[in-house]
């Protein structure tokens, strides 16, 4: 070996490794053999966390059953902990897309952490008699349960930073919702008008279908809780030792504190991937949600003097580089494109998890990658979404009184009080005149201003209301 490489063997061969570099001749390998994608493990800091606290739990468990020396179990838990510390992630430069079910990621971990361990015990890295990536951080393990669990624990904590980004944009919707509670404005459906509602209740109604998410989220959530550790290569738990999977079960929690438990079949939970699967489609609903919202806001946005124009977003950029002036909904038009990305995702989930075969499902590799990518475009998402456009919209309340005011739905909102032959009397003639239905009642004077104002405030609007008003004739 020279200063600047080592040299490592595997079952193909030899081959020499940086000397700077953590890892060893099979992450080499992998390198070299998936230049696949630009997603690559050191991206996701959560997985290797995960990784890391799998081969911390593995190694509490050997210690505890006389499999690792005082020496390789201090050596292997501190480079653990480093790990979790944010150090070394460099080192893990695998492609996330990989064939063989995930083992280069697997042996990426085994072979940062036995160098580092090797570190930590005064060993050169490579000296892997005294702390091996297969022998020791990989003891009782097979990259058909570790790599999994480390998915899993990926996940969870994924799942709660997604949360978070999520809670927060719901939270600003709320805020707008209160202040346009008193904006009087036009719903519509099929494109065409309803009837009178708030502004603040078009907000409001954002808010809620997204909140609803939050219990599907946790639900699919929970099931990363459900771990295969001691399962090994296909469930039957060979090369581990009884009472291993209780104790690194155990270990996990102590470690993370949460409720991780053990599969009630590990033959069966070796091959079953689905709660990628369902996390996917969790996080699928949240972008058919969050696409028809952001339709709306586009939709409802739109002018600034020849479309809807209730509200005004926040103008981020010039839209174009012929027409002055323009400015086009950019950031919504972005969270578009995430959630047509995040469903595409969870098609590739879907399809993946349908290709488990016998004892195991080697499609799992692309199935992390996507559900952890959507998790992360999500978050940046929601961010954008709220700083650069919601918490920024203006009503325009003049607008959307003027539409109220104009629009023929309104008459529905009359016809507990004037009477159907009334409102249709008034629809008919403010179709063949185009004038408003507002107007017309106060011409053929059937209401005074003040009751029509009453029967269209805000406050009657926003819930059923019994009305002490009658017509004059």
């Amino acid at each position: 070996m020279n200063e600047e490489f080592r040299v490592e063997s595997d079952l193909i061969g030899s081959r020499e490794i940086p000397a700077c570099a953590l890892y060893g001749v099979q992450t080499l390998r992998g390198i070299e053999n998936f230049e696949i994608s630009k997603f690559h493990l050191n991206e996701y800091p959560l997985f290797i966390n995960g990784l890391a606290i799998t081969k911390m739990a593995a190694a509490e468990a050997n210690f505890q059953l006389g499999l690792l020396t005082p020496e390789q179990h201090k050596g292997i838990v501190e480079a653990c902990k480093e790990i979790l510390d944010g150090k070394h992630h460099d080192q893990f430069p695998v492609d996330m897309i990989q064939g063989g079910a995930g083992t280069t990621t697997n042996m990426n971990a085994n072979e940062v952490i036995a160098n580092r361990a090797l570190e930590i015990m005064g060993h050169e890295r490579g000296e892997y008699k005294f702390c091996s990536p297969n022998d020791h951080v990989n003891c009782a393990q097979s990259t058909n349960d570790a790599y999994p669990t480390a998915i899993h624990i990926g996940m969870w904590y994924s799942h709660e930073k997604l949360l978070k980004h999520f809670k927060e944009l719901i939270a600003s919707f709320r805020r707008k919702a209160e202040e346009f509670k008193n904006i009087i404005k036009m719903g519509r459906t099929q494109l065409e008008d309803a009837v009178p509602m708030t502004l603040g209740q078009t907000f409001s109604g954002f808010a809620s279908i997204l909140e609803d998410e939050i219990k599907h989220l946790d639900e699919a959530a929970a099931d990363f809780l459900t771990v295969n550790m001691g399962a090994t290569a296909i469930g039957t738990g060979i090369c581990a030792e009884p009472g291993y999977a209780e104790k690194c079960v155990k270990a996990l929690c102590d470690i993370t504190g949460l409720g991780f438990k053990l599969t009630s079949d590990m033959v069966g939970a070796t091959s079953d991937t689905s709660c990628l699967v369902g996390y996917a489609a969790a996080m699928k609903r949240v972008a058919v949600k969050m696409n028809k919202i952001c339709n709306d806001l586009r939709l409802l946005a739109s002018g600034p003097r020849c479309g809807l124009g209730e509200f005004n977003l926040p103008a981020m950029q010039p839209g174009s580089s012929i027409m002055p002036g323009k400015v086009n909904p950019v950031i919504p038009e972005v969270m578009n494109q995430i959630c047509y990305k995040v469903i595409g995702n969870e098609l590739c989930v879907t399809m993946s998890g349908e290709a488990a075969q016998m004892e195991l499902n080697a499609m799992e590799p692309v199935m992390a990658q996507c559900d952890f990518e959507s998790v992360d475009l999500l978050c940046n998402g929601f961010d954008t979404l709220r700083t650069r456009c919601v918490d920024g919209i203006v009503a325009n309340e003049d607008k959307c009184r003027q539409h109220v005011h104009n629009s023929i739905g309104v008459v529905t909102a009359l016809n507990p009080v004037i009477g159907y032959k009334n409102s249709t009397k008034i629809a008919k003639e403010a179709l063949e005149t185009g004038r408003s239905v507002y107007d017309l009642v106060l011409e053929h004077d059937i209401l005074s201003k003040e009751d029509l104002d009453t029967i269209l405030s805000p406050e009657n609007m926003i819930k059923p209301v019994k009305l002490d008003i009658k017509p004059r004739h």
